[in-house]
């Protein structure tokens, strides 16, 4: 056994023992430490040593740790590290550390076991951070130690200390070059527990691993690839391995299938429209450019379309090399991809991009699409002017009168097993239950090219002949523009049957219409349907005229077909006919491709649909805030004017009913001081002077009570009443402004918005109180000669003194008469007009209130709508401001799916030698 491993066995001992096994090693070692005692120079160390550790064997760590405190010679450090052992055994874990940190030595085998004893005593210590310190140091001096790696290891696994345990499997891996530290840093990124490493963390190690093993770096990448997916450092990662893999020798022979998944899964997912191209272009080209360099046999002509539709878009910014050999490849590789679905895909994916953006439901287009992938069905596309029997030959066909008017909507007639009539437009799509709902869309005129109206009833001839008819609305006058509004959707089309009067046949103006067919959809046959031929007088003119209408109709398309239909011909007869016509016109040949071509079509358009949408959005935005911002200067004027109405209102009003009352309290002030003066007639010669006072008081009281009640009261409710009146006419002129006003603001939105109807209830509360209060009065009893002025009193104590008195009455008498004729009633008139006006006072003091009741609710819906533009500004400006910050919000979506959209073109129609449509 080798010196090392007995002095880390602690089996150096056995040195002393040799063939005396027999005898117990304490009792061998105790004779040759005798024998060696008697030495002229003994060396007793290395047999301590070895005593030591048969002690220590036996459990005797104190003996052994004396026989160890005592070594002098080479084994000193080992004596020091096994004494360590020793108290770490007794438990005695302090003291052992401070032996253990002591060990000073150059041995890399003794330093090695010094700090995995050190390492297991920081552990059960729970000094982690020793520990860690103390296994990396460890590493760093002796990686090849046994175990080493694999212990720390371990350790950092159940810590789940995952850094530690990544860099080590990172190191180790470049150190050892060995394939199964690669395979322990996969299962940790697969674990997920490497995301918080920078992605250029893992380059060294992948670049050793390429040329170690190309599949196992594949895996890695994949893994490391997954992992970042949803990271923030996503973006990063793409860019690290985009440099890394352009540096490698890629070969595509060397079949990198995950590689080439991986990259068009990701290529795809980044062109979705999640993000802004001005992000995409940092890497884009070197992503596409390296799935391109090992794409898979499965993936070759895909990529290579990707390249080059990229490019077409974003010049210079891949390599002409790799243009120049994507267009080699794409022309000469097969590829078994299922084109269709790959388009719809697209499709969907742009739906759903613009419902969730606000840019509509996009209903027509959706139904349109449906139509291009039925393909059970050929699609008859009938046009012609208005007027050449497009209707009756639909009815006589159909068998039925389904159309009674000219056709307004584009209206496709297909078989089902049951009826079933549906509208569609991009907003909504709408069932028509009943055919008086059909015939209701097809009177309609405006708007009526924006819907479609799908027909579906049970009919024998569509179904044996498998073909839907699109009726359209005729084409009208020369207008390039309102033809193409009818002939929008004519890509639907898988031939088109062009009507035309038998009367009348093949006008300029069809010629015409028929040119701007051509250019629309070149690519679509184009056949004619001769009709009212039953017009025509005699068998040999309506032959003439059909042989001349084809001629012309073949100098211009000599690859038409004619068919010559009448309305009263033998229907049988004439429906066999139009069955081998319409079977002979039917475009069978490569139709899944041409559909195709149709669909990448389709979605062109509404790629360019969506954009112009977004410029018709940024200008409503634009004339929403303008318009907003005129509303609110004028419903802020408005509000200002009723405000000053109720102003002008409530002091005209309140002027006029003050001036009733004026005019009453001046009636009172004239009338009841003659009244009062009046009851000195009361007064007699022989009256009783010590009481006449008391009667004159409550005379005057009944007089006022009768003649507020029988002569002011009345006359008061007259003039209330005619004041009423005079009100109302004041509020009617204040309505009839506020309704003139209402028309006005409602003529500029549009509809009955704003109604302004002011609170006439308030008339008949004033009716009421008015009422109320002139129907009756209660005087209070005044105070009018009870009061103690001098004269007052002097007369009533006269009148105790001398009315006995006969021959001093004549004196009273003329006393008190002089004094009632003469007196000053103007405070007893005061306090009568108090008690009489209260109520009336009260009732001026809430007219102020009652007249802003009255316009109270015009106020608040003009203060509503102030508020309503105020808001609309403030939101549409700032969507406004936020689509001009980031105009590629919308821009740039839709320009990355117009790299998808030239992705499938090169694939399907560039690559099968099709036409594309445009």
């Amino acid at each position: 056994m080798a010196l090392e491993k007995q002095l880390i066995q602690k089996a150096y001992y056995n040195m002393f023992i040799n063939e005396q096994e027999d005898i117990h090693p304490v009792r061998v070692l105790g004779e040759v430490f005798q024998e060696e005692a008697k030495q002229d120079l003994p060396d007793l160390s290395s047999i301590r040593y070895a005593q030591g550790e048969v002690y220590y064997h036996h459990k005797d760590y104190e003996t052994a740790i004396f026989k160890w405190e005592n070594i002098s010679n080479e084994l000193a450090p080992w004596a020091k590290k096994n004494t360590a052992d020793a108290y770490l055994e007794l438990g005695l874990l302090s003291t052992a550390e401070d032996i253990y940190t002591a060990i000073e030595t150059d041995d890399p085998t003794l330093t090695a076991e010094v700090a995995l004893q050190l390492f297991s005593l920081y552990i059960e210590r729970g000094k982690l951070a020793a520990a860690i310190s103390t296994i990396k140091k460890t590493i760093a001096t002796n990686p090849d130690y046994p175990n080493v790696t694999e212990i720390a290891r371990t350790f950092f696994e159940e810590q789940q200390d995952w850094d530690n345990a990544v860099e080590l499997a990172i190191t180790e891996a470049k150190r050892t070059e060995s394939l199964e530290w690669f395979d322990i840093l996969n299962t940790y990124i697969k674990n997920g527990v490497t995301k918080s490493h920078a992605p250029n963390y893992f380059t060294q190690g992948l670049i050793l691993l390429f040329s170690l093993d190309k599949r196992k770096f594949e895996q890695l990448v994949s893994s490391l690839w997954d992992s970042y997916k949803n990271e923030e450092s996503y973006f990063t990662w793409l860019s690290e391995i985009n440099h890394l893999l352009l540096n490698l020798e890629l070969n595509r022979d060397e079949n990198w299938t995950e590689l080439s998944n991986l990259h068009k899964e990701h290529y795809f997912s980044l062109i979705e429209g999640k993000y802004f191209i001005k992000v995409l272009q940092d890497f884009i080209p070197d992503l596409l450019t390296n799935w391109f360099r090992l794409a898979d046999r499965a993936n070759v002509v895909l990529s290579s379309a990707a390249v080059l539709s990229w490019n077409e878009l974003f010049p210079a910014t891949i390599s002409t090399s790799i243009v120049s050999e994507a267009e080699k490849l794409i022309s000469l590789t097969e590829t078994d991809m299922d084109e269709l679905d790959e388009c719809l895909t697209l499709f969907d994916s742009i739906m759903s991009w613009a419902e969730a953006h606000d840019m509509g439901e996009n209903n027509r287009i959706k139904w349109l699409v449906d139509q291009l992938v039925d393909f059970d069905t050929q699609h008859l596309f009938i046009t012609g002017l208005s007027g050449t029997g497009k209707s009756t030959f639909v009815n006589t066909v159909l068998g039925e009168d389904l159309q009674d008017s000219p056709t307004s909507s584009m209206v496709m007639f297909a078989h089902a097993s049951e009826s079933e009539i549906t509208e569609i437009t991009d907003r909504e799509i709408i069932s028509l239950p009943e055919f008086s709902d059909f015939q209701d869309r097809m009177d309609r005129r405006r708007n009526a090219l924006e819907s479609i109206i799908e027909f579906k009833h049970p009919n024998a001839f569509l179904q044996d002949n498998r073909v839907a008819f699109i009726d359209t609305p005729g084409l009208k006058g020369a207008l390039h523009y309102d033809r193409y509004e009818v002939l929008k959707h004519l890509q639907i089309a898988d031939s088109i049957l062009f009507v035309i009067d038998a009367n009348v046949p093949f006008t300029e103006k069809e010629q015409a219409a028929l040119k701007q067919i051509q250019e629309l959809a070149p690519d679509i046959p184009i056949h004619f349907l001769l009709s009212k031929m039953d017009t025509i007088a005699g068998e040999q003119v309506a032959l003439r005229i059909f042989d001349e209408t084809r001629a012309k109709i073949h100098s211009y398309l000599p690859d038409s077909k004619v068919f010559a239909f009448s309305s009263q011909y033998e229907g049988g007869q004439q429906l066999q006919e139009l069955t081998e016509f319409i079977q002979s016109i039917k475009n069978t040949r490569n139709i899944e491709d041409k559909r195709l071509a149709k669909l990448l079509y389709f979605i062109r358009t509404t790629i360019a649909g969506l954009l112009q949408k977004r410029l018709d959005v940024e200008n409503q935005l634009v004339e929403s805030v303008r318009w907003n911002e005129e509303m609110l200067m004028k419903l802020n004027g408005a509000v200002n004017q009723l405000k000053d109405t109720e102003i002008q209102k409530a002091k005209a009003i309140t002027k006029s009913y003050r001036g009733i009352k004026e005019k009453i309290e001046k009636d009172l002030s004239d009338h009841l001081p003659k009244m009062l003066q009046e009851c000195s007639s009361l007064i007699k010669d022989d009256s009783n002077f010590s009481k006449i006072h008391l009667e004159l008081n409550e005379e005057m009281n009944r007089r006022i009570q009768d003649y507020l009640e029988q002569t002011v009261m009345p006359k008061f409710y007259r003039s209330l009443q005619d004041w009423i009146e005079a009100c109302k006419a004041e509020f009617d002129q204040g309505q009839e402004f506020l309704n003139e006003m209402a028309e006005g603001f409602n003529q500029m939105y549009g509809e009955e918005r704003l109604k302004f109807d002011c609170d006439f209830k308030i008339l008949d509360d004033w009716r009421r109180d008015t009422d109320r209060m002139t129907s009756r009065f209660q005087l209070e009893t005044v105070n009018i000669l009870l009061r103690r002025t001098p004269s007052q009193f002097l007369l009533k104590s006269a009148g105790k003194l001398f009315g006995a008195i006969s021959q001093n009455k004549a004196l009273l008498y003329n006393k008190y008469k002089a004094f009632v004729e003469n007196e000053d009633y103007s405070e007893a008139i005061a306090a009568v007009s108090k008690q009489f006006f209260q109520p009336f006072e009260l009732f001026e003091k809430s007219l102020e209130r009652d007249i802003t009741l009255f316009f109270r609710d015009p106020l608040t819906v003009l203060n509503r709508s102030v508020e309503e533009a105020r808001s609309g500004i403030q939101s549409n400006q700032e969507m406004l401001n936020k689509m001009n910050a980031n105009p590629e919000m919308f821009r740039d979506p839709l320009t990355l799916f117009d790299v998808r959209l030239r992705q499938f073109e090169w694939m399907t129609v560039a690559g099968k030698g099709m036409q594309t449509i445009y």
